[in-house]
């Protein structure tokens, strides 16, 4: 199997700044790449590095999901029992994102709070099973989250009637597609939702309506090209310079950029996608069916992200949401929720206030 990369003409990335690029004087300032040596491959401020009698543990472990075996890792609260029964909480990671990286932050946040939880990587991602690599399909994405379901509901100590979902980003808008039809999930919340089929159609900000038939088209072409000789065509991006960093000019890119590629970067962690994958992206939409929601539903978002309209398009459609909650984390862009501490200790707040009272 054969791989050429292309550049999408449009595409999605999920992100957080640590430091503020400039360009001064015509000179770009490096930016610095964290290396972690976490037993777990944890990439987060403040993960756990040990298990420790008494504290929150982390479990990685592995399942098979439609014959392909994925990778998670389940968090037991502090004291664990399994002869108890503790809610729990599915998370969905963002696009491009692995489980090492803000899902199981969260993961293990929410764990200190008392909830069992557990992060997957994406079937045909990280370190899950499935081939072609890098394939970015919404039913595949929206099955991750039944498939959590599934593994977390037989875990022990699990109380399978108090099941939450909880998606980042890109896992945002596929909790919200699972959460349609799957009520075992029984509270839905997201934050920073990432349309992934509006944003790969009409282009982030609705900047490529004017080449959407242009680029089914390239997706078109990508899939005759598999189906010839087996060569994998990959869109998005690989690598990216210090530079092409600073004159990015959205923060969710910019800031992204700097997350996945510097700060939090993680060897699992990629923004190539199939090409092909649009044949599926770009007629699908988070959006739709939200009428479907029947369950209590929290959306988070930053104030000042640039991703905050795709919240605010899907929330009204929530109609049918036994009780539902738009809540802004103020001051904070899409990824700054993903990492830093002031933002992520109001969503987890919020998170914990909005569980214990559905769960």
């Amino acid at each position: 199997m054969s791989v050429t990369l292309m550049t999408a003409l449009s595409f999605s990335i999920n992100a957080q700044t640590k430091n503020n690029l400039q360009i001064k004087n015509k000179k770009v300032e490096k930016i610095e790449v964290i290396t972690r040596n976490n037993p777990f491959g944890l990439v987060y401020d403040g993960a756990i590095t040990e298990n420790t009698a008494g504290k929150v543990n982390i479990h990685p472990v592995h399942y098979q999901l439609k014959g392909i075996d994925i990778a998670a890792n389940v968090y037991t609260p502090a004291n664990y029992d399994e002869s108890k029964k503790y809610p729990a909480i599915a998370i969905a990671h963002p696009n491009g994102g692995v489980k090492e990286q803000t899902a199981g932050l969260y993961a293990q946040h929410l764990a200190e709070a008392g909830y069992i939880t557990i992060t997957a990587d994406a079937a045909y991602q990280g370190a899950s099973g499935g081939e072609p690599r890098h394939t970015d399909n919404p039913a595949f994405r929206t099955e991750d989250i039944h498939g959590m379901a599934d593994f977390i509901s037989q875990y022990k100590g699990v109380d399978a009637t108090r099941i939450g979902a909880f998606g980042i980003c890109g896992g945002g808008g596929y909790t919200l597609k699972a959460s349609q039809s799957d009520k075992r999930l029984k509270a839905v919340a997201t934050l920073s939702m990432f349309n992934s089929g509006e944003v790969r159609r009409n282009g982030f900000q609705n900047s490529g309506l004017n080449t959407i038939q242009e680029r089914l088209k390239q997706a078109s072409d990508a899939r005759a090209q598999e189906a010839a000789d087996g060569k994998i065509l990959y869109s998005g991006v690989a690598t990216i310079t210090d530079e092409e960093i600073a004159k990015t000019s959205t923060d969710l890119y910019r800031e992204g950029y700097i997350y996945y590629y510097r700060t939090n970067a993680h060897p699992n962690s990629t923004f190539l996608y199939l090409t092909s994958s649009l044949l599926d992206l770009m007629t699908w939409d988070a959006a739709e069916n939200m009428d479907l929601i029947n369950q209590p539903l929290l959306m988070m978002a930053g104030s000042k992200a640039d991703t905050k309209y795709m919240t605010d398009e899907a929330f009204p459609k929530a109609i049918n949401a036994k009780d539902k909650e738009l809540f802004l984390i103020d001051g904070a862009t899409h990824i700054q929720t993903y990492w830093k501490p002031e933002y992520v200790n109001q969503a987890v707040t919020k998170l914990v206030e909005f569980y214990s009272k559905n769960l």
